[in-house]
């Protein structure tokens, strides 16, 4: 499998996470009347998770290629 593929599948793996996290069930768990340092839980939960996602794709697309194969030379 090329670097290329395997990017694409953590893209879209990720972007399946970000559904999750985003979509009703989760945000109601977090949908309280409570506050987290001062922050309502719902936003402390959106922030977070946004930001997660976003530290999960800048390490998705900046990572190297696999080098566990030696390469030959002549």
């Amino acid at each position: 499998m090329t670097q290329d593929r395997l990017t694409a599948r953590r893209l879209v793996g990720l972007f399946f996470l970000g559904v999750l996290l985003f979509n009703f069930p989760l945000l109601s768990l977090f949908n309280r009347p409570m506050l987290i340092l001062g922050i309502p839980a719902l936003y402390l939960y959106l922030f977070a998770a946004w930001s997660l996602v976003i530290i999960l794709m800048l390490l998705i697309s900046r990572s190297k290629p696999d080098r566990s194969m030696p390469e030959e030379t002549e």
